[in-house]
């Protein structure tokens, strides 16, 4: 078993007897498999995003958002991978796979967002050849209200205003790739 890579929470509701929201998955460790690693662009991975976990959200969670963000990538911009919103506030996990184009492994409701690759659905790592390891960041956020209501053609960058605006809190997994 791989170990788990855990970033400490930002931004928790501060009072004393608070469980930290955390994220974390079986499948995700420091490094990137090719199971996890996007099929393109000169990549040849199985594009699977990984399970995840998370718990301990704050109290007055209504939804979840989930978002997975390569700040290396050479665009001035970063690059975004995956956004998923309107997660129900029950759902504690996603499958591996989850972030399939057809999104048949979320939840009811749940939709997914268009990332960088002008796509929805989940993409994996691919930096460009001979750069140094890139840092992806999965990060789920747990939100104030049921639904952000927005179309699954909407651009990630909008759809990460619209979480931030609404979260309560977030919980990061970091890991890296390089080629």
């Amino acid at each position: 078993m791989r170990p788990i890579v855990l970033i400490a929470l930002m931004q928790i509701a501060s009072t004393s007897d608070a469980q930290t929201f955390t994220l974390s998955s079986p499948d995700i460790g420091g490094q990137a498999t090719l199971r996890e690693v996007f099929n393109g662009f000169g990549c040849t991975g199985d594009n699977v995003s990984p399970a995840l976990n998370w718990s301990n959200a704050p109290a007055g969670t209504k939804s979840f958002a989930l978002t997975m963000y390569d700040p290396d990538a050479p665009t001035g911009s970063g690059f975004w991978h995956w956004v998923v919103f309107d997660l129900p506030a029950d759902q504690k996990s996603l499958p591996a796979g989850a972030g399939s184009a057809s999104g048949e492994g979320l939840p009811p409701g749940a939709t997914q967002g268009k990332t960088d690759f002008n796509t929805t659905g989940y993409g994996g790592p691919c930096p460009p050849p001979g750069d140094r390891p890139h840092r992806y960041i999965l990060t789920v956020h747990a939100l104030g209200i049921d639904k952000l209501g927005l179309p699954s053609d909407t651009p990630a960058a909008l759809v990460g205003f619209n979480v931030n605006a609404n979260s309560l809190a977030k919980a990061s997994l970091l890991f890296y790739y390089g080629r």
